[in-house]
């Protein structure tokens, strides 16, 4: 079966998430239903990140395996028009080799997150933001983040759902800045513990607020209990931004 590396654009909003479930509409399932209208047969499609529900994607990579060979753009325009009742877009789509896998050959993962500081709630931006009430300091979030880059148990940042073998992941970007009104947060590793992102982003916003000192979520890392972590951080503010692969 030809393989097609896509990428994806899509609102999480009231879906389950990426991963097909029997509880709702997936993105996996959605692209799988397009790609089977297309060739004519079951298309399986494999991600580079397995988003929660309400979590959106700029650029999610991912490989569909088609019954047939099409051009590239038949198969993102052949897509999109089976996926015209969803808030899923491909915006690209490239012929690739059988041994190219979206999850297995990906070697790193991008994330951000968006959080809205003011007392009057998003109209535009809702269900597309992390709404605090409270003004946020996000230079003392920054140096708080700063004190969790590199390799390290994050148990105390993963759920407690986490089918993860091991809790040792290392965080090679974890960066804070003020933009046009939000707080947003950059993260990079090359792969990530479930709920990390967002245990992260919940825990350095007590920060933020004032309700925990700078050092106190470094401290939480080493003590390595999940039970110590801060808030998560809800889905509406994380995006999957790009995916990395070899040259």
């Amino acid at each position: 079966m030809p393989r097609y590396r896509i990428d994806i654009e899509y609102d999480g909003t009231g879906l389950v998430g990426w991963q097909r479930q029997d509880n709702g509409p997936s993105v996996q399932q959605a692209i799988e239903a397009a790609g089977a209208a297309l060739s004519g047969a079951a298309s399986p499609v494999y991600a580079a990140g397995r988003t929660d529900a309400g979590v959106h994607a700029i650029a999610m990579t991912a490989h569909i395996d088609l019954q047939k060979a099409f051009p590239t753009d038949t198969v993102r325009d052949g897509l999109n028009a089976h996926l015209r009742d969803h808030r899923i877009t491909v915006l690209e789509a490239a012929a690739v080799d059988d041994d190219f896998h979206a999850r297995f050959s990906c070697t790193g993962r991008h994330y951000r997150y968006r959080l809205v500081d003011r007392r009057s709630p998003p109209a535009l931006e809702q269900n597309r933001v992390w709404h605090v009430r409270h003004a946020l300091d996000h230079e003392k979030m920054q140096a708080a983040a700063s004190a969790l880059l590199g390799l390290h148990d994050f148990t105390t940042y993963r759920s407690a759902h986490c089918q993860a073998k091991s809790p040792v992941k290392t965080l090679t970007q974890f960066d804070v800045e003020r933009v046009d009104g939000e707080v947003v947060c950059r993260l990079h590793a090359p792969s990530f513990l479930h709920n990390q992102v967002r245990s992260l982003v919940g825990t350095i916003a007590q920060v933020g607020l004032g309700r925990q000192g700078v050092d106190w979520p470094r401290q939480m890392l080493d003590a390595c209990d999940r039970t110590l972590c801060g808030p998560v951080a809800p889905a509406s503010g994380l995006y999957f931004v790009k995916a990395d692969y070899p040259a």
